[in-house]
């Protein structure tokens, strides 16, 4: 596929007609959702899942009405994926929908037929989920971040807050495939810069809470938060965590600023979640997966929270100040 022939098929893609209710309520579209998080609870709110929905409501399509989802939670356990995988497979769904590289590989797994929409593949050649981005060729298609590029920016920035920066922690999952990639280019990036870094694993809250432990004693005067969906459900321990040990952090989503988080630069995830229900609206009309081009985001977020900042004794440059798209106060 061709340059102009992808713009075509974006273009095509996204402006998608809303489908009629009238033509929808003849049939109730069953689909399923695999999900590494746990749902939405008003101690934990977590609005990416409800965002789907709404995307597809939007285009005509009603849970309880004209819409079945089988919804299945793995809590932040990414060991309970291939179960979970399973069990939506031996329903026979239309589709299923994924949010993150691991569940996506679980589903994998699992099949190779039925079409797969994930609202955020990672890097879809680099992980084997894809031939190509205009052409992905196989059951699975979706939204692809771009972390992978802008992983290296993550320490830039950093930089320009903390001109003695000298050791970044990197804080990962082992359980995400796309981690391993993400480090490496950090590290790539790192060496440039003359700064070192420290790759500290967390599966689980313990292992959160020792790991910090762990960049406190080995003397990082940073962290990168890479971006993983079992780490947004603890988004409040890590950002506590980080004020506690004075550590400051970088984030991928805007999100964990608000939250109290130092800094964080990328693409505007609960879009992505929103987008991804145009996918399963094109595959429930008849397209096929492999042959719907995986989109990327055109833009992304920085964002910098101004009283974080203070805490730890930093000021904001600014020129920083000037290149955010958002500053918390």
């Amino acid at each position: 596929m061709n340059r102009r022939d992808t713009v075509l098929a974006l273009l095509a893609l996204g402006a998608a007609p809303l489908t009629s209710l009238a033509q929808q309520q003849g049939k109730v579209r069953r689909i399923g959702y695999l999900a590494a998080r746990s749902r939405s609870t008003p101690s934990n709110p977590d609005p990416y899942y409800d965002t789907f929905v709404r995307g597809m409501r939007e285009l005509g399509y009603v849970e309880g009405k004209n819409l079945l989802i089988e919804w299945r939670f793995a809590d932040g356990k990414y060991e309970r994926l291939p179960g979970l995988a399973a069990e939506l497979v031996r329903l026979k769904l239309e589709v299923i929908v994924t949010h993150a590289p691991p569940p996506t590989e679980a589903v994998r797994r699992a099949t190779s037929t039925i079409p797969i929409v994930c609202s955020n593949l990672g890097d879809p050649v680099a992980l084997g989920f894809a031939a190509s981005l205009a052409r992905p060729g196989g059951n699975i298609t979706g939204l692809s971040a771009i972390q992978d590029d802008v992983s290296p920016k993550y320490l830039e920035l950093l930089k320009s807050l903390i001109p003695a920066l000298s050791r970044a922690a990197v804080l990962t999952n082992p359980g995400n495939p796309s981690h391993p990639i993400l480090v490496k280019r950090v590290q790539t990036a790192a060496q440039k810069l003359g700064v070192s870094v420290l790759p500290v694993d967390a599966r689980n809250p313990e292992e959160i809470e020792r790991g910090f432990a762990a960049m406190k004693r080995e003397r990082a005067d940073a962290v990168i938060i890479l971006g993983d969906t079992f780490f947004i459900g603890q988004r409040r321990q890590i950002t506590d965590l980080a004020t506690r040990n004075r550590l400051p952090a970088m984030y991928s989503f805007r999100e964990d600023v608000e939250a109290g988080g130092l800094m964080s630069y990328g693409q505007n995830i609960g879009d992505f979640y929103r987008r991804a229900a145009t996918y399963v609206d094109n595959i429930l009309k008849g397209a096929k997966p492999g042959e719907l081009p995986i989109e990327q985001p055109t833009a992304l977020h920085l964002a910098v929270n101004r009283k974080t900042a203070k805490t730890f004794g930093l000021t904001i440059p600014q020129e920083l100040l000037l290149r955010a798209d958002e500053v918390v106060e």
